[in-house]
């Protein structure tokens, strides 16, 4: 059974810090794409962060500069630093494990429940 399990989530200030965690259990996430989304009320849900199993990484416009993930292998987690947090990146958070399925790249996704994260000015 794969489970994907996010914590760090809370209240934060706006300006303010923040790191969320995804446990992974069931499938290595070596050689695997991961990635952070988030979905506010009434928005569909939206790319965060992605960090490719080669390092590449891809963020959405509006965390561009303020937004780090990373990965250790070893641990099986990821994580989303959160810096310079605004009001607007208030959501709930999923953690995503894009499973390589086959040799020709295909994908399957992997989601955690979510976390809550609340900015507050």
């Amino acid at each position: 059974q794969v489970q994907l399990v996010e914590s760090g989530g809370g209240l934060v200030r706006d300006g303010g810090s923040l790191t969320l965690s995804c446990a992974v259990s069931g499938r290595r996430i070596s050689g695997n794409g991961v990635g952070w989304y988030r979905q506010a009320p009434g928005k569909q849900r939206e790319l965060v962060a992605g960090l490719s199993s080669g390092g590449s990484t891809s963020y959405g416009d509006s965390v561009k500069g303020r937004f780090a993930i990373s990965r250790d292998n070893a641990k099986n987690s990821v994580y989303l630093q959160m810096n310079n947090v605004k009001p607007e990146d208030t959501a709930v958070y999923y953690c995503n494990l894009k499973w390589v399925v086959n040799v020709e790249g295909a994908t399957y996704d992997y989601w955690g429940q979510g976390t809550q994260v609340t900015v507050f000015k």
